[in-house]
């Protein structure tokens, strides 16, 4: 939990002030007791990270007196971006409004509220590029047997795929901030929703304007693989964060995997490269040994993925009882667990690029010897105790 409870105070204290642990871990009552452990818990780790981001500098934060304010680190904005997620106001005096400042704003929750997992280039860097276009481009590139398959056909059918996936990526990720409202504010709080950036009605808005979108597109490029992994996401997406009887599936280790599996490991590659094959091709649905190569080196990396991404997650989940095999088994043994996945992953792909042609052999084998000593040289360095050291390897592994 990266946010600081302040309370009223007549002059100005420092962030780390004996007043200040006073007045947040002081005794409740009644039926304020839960929310006392949850930020008394927090507390330590909060002061840790925020006297590692104000070395050298203070804050200049403006109390309101007589009240008491939730202060938002935003891990990507440091100090810039500081909210009140109990009113709603900002504790900071900010520049004057102005149409600009107001879109660049609305464009900045926004991408918050998307949730892209990979930038290429700086993680300050507005204009990205998600993986899983990467993934879509990728495999789309396996349906080509010739020179001449490279047309402005197939580019057509690679930027369909993209924008229908894209839209109900947008989807099942906004839906999963609907339904962790609570959880994103001790774990995600710089996100819309937990910041009160977003009111659960305009979440709900956007979560189904891009549904509808992404099901408007598919069907109107008139391709039934594209539909069918549209639809099929749409289902996993919504049993995996949606809280009803039945569903949920996020609370369960296992099911939670095989979802997040099913959609990256299997979908993504099986049914955009028979949407190539078949739709933009024409030609009959075989599956060729490389797609099923990398539909077996995809279900390394997928669960991995759905382990790893509970890691910096570990003090909300077990708050809210999500029970993810982090807060079962702890998040050293995960952590080595994902590092030893991806590690078989990499040997494997050694072992069949050695029994590939010529230049096939040299770039898979040199490849991904490199990528598997670069994992190794950086899982040996990790810091388990600092979060953002926890986030910046997952964000390692997406790149």
């Amino acid at each position: 939990m990266e946010s600081l409870l302040s309370g009223s105070f007549h002059r100005p204290l420092s962030p780390l002030s004996v007043p200040f642990t006073a007045q947040l871990c002081s005794s409740p009552s009644g039926s304020y007791v839960a929310a006392h452990v949850l930020r008394c818990k927090a507390f330590k780790n909060v002061e840790r990270l925020y006297a590692e981001r104000l070395q050298g500098q203070r804050p200049n934060l403006m109390l309101q007196h007589g009240k008491r304010s939730i202060i938002t680190l935003n891990p990507r904005h440091d100090l810039k971006y500081i909210v009140n997620s109990a009113s709603g106001h900002s504790l900071e005096s900010e520049p004057p409004e102005t149409p600009w400042r107001s879109l660049q704003q609305a464009a900045d929750a926004f991408y918050r509220f998307s949730r892209p997992h990979t930038v290429i280039g700086t993680e300050n860097l507005r204009s990205y590029f998600p993986e899983q276009a990467l993934s879509i481009i990728s495999v789309s590139l396996l349906a080509v047997e010739k020179l001449s398959d490279f047309s402005p056909v197939f580019v057509t059918g690679v930027l369909e795929a993209i924008g229908a996936a894209l839209l109900m990526n947008i989807y099942i990720v906004g839906l999963n901030q609907l339904s962790d409202i609570e959880i994103d504010k001790v774990n995600k709080p710089y996100l819309p929703l937990a910041s009160g950036e977003y009111s659960v009605a305009t979440g709900v808005m956007i979560v189904s304007s891009f549904a509808i979108m992404s099901f408007w597109l598919g069907w109107v490029v008139g391709s039934w693989p594209l539909f069918c992994a549209l639809f099929i996401s749409f289902v996993l997406g919504t049993a995996y964060s949606i809280n009803v009887p039945l569903l949920r599936w996020k609370r369960f280790a296992v099911v939670a995997a095989m979802c997040i599996l099913a959609v990256r490991a299997v979908i993504v590659q099986i049914a955009f490269y028979l949407h190539i094959q078949m739709y933009v091709y024409g030609r009959p649905a075989v599956l060729t040994k490389p797609v099923i190569f990398a539909t077996a080196f995809m279900s390394f990396f997928s669960v991995v993925i759905a382990l790893f991404k509970d890691i910096p997650d570990i003090v909300g989940d077990k708050i809210y009882g999500i029970q993810s095999f982090t807060v079962r088994l702890g998040q050293e043994k995960v952590f080595w667990i994902c590092i030893s996945l991806l590690e078989m992953a990499y040997a494997v792909a050694l072992l069949v690029g050695a029994t590939s042609c010529i230049w096939s052999k040299w770039t898979t084998v040199i490849g991904h010897a490199v990528l598997g000593s670069l994992l190794w040289s950086r899982a040996k360095s990790i810091d388990f105790k600092n979060k953002a050291s926890l986030m910046s390897f997952y964000m390692f592994i997406w790149k």
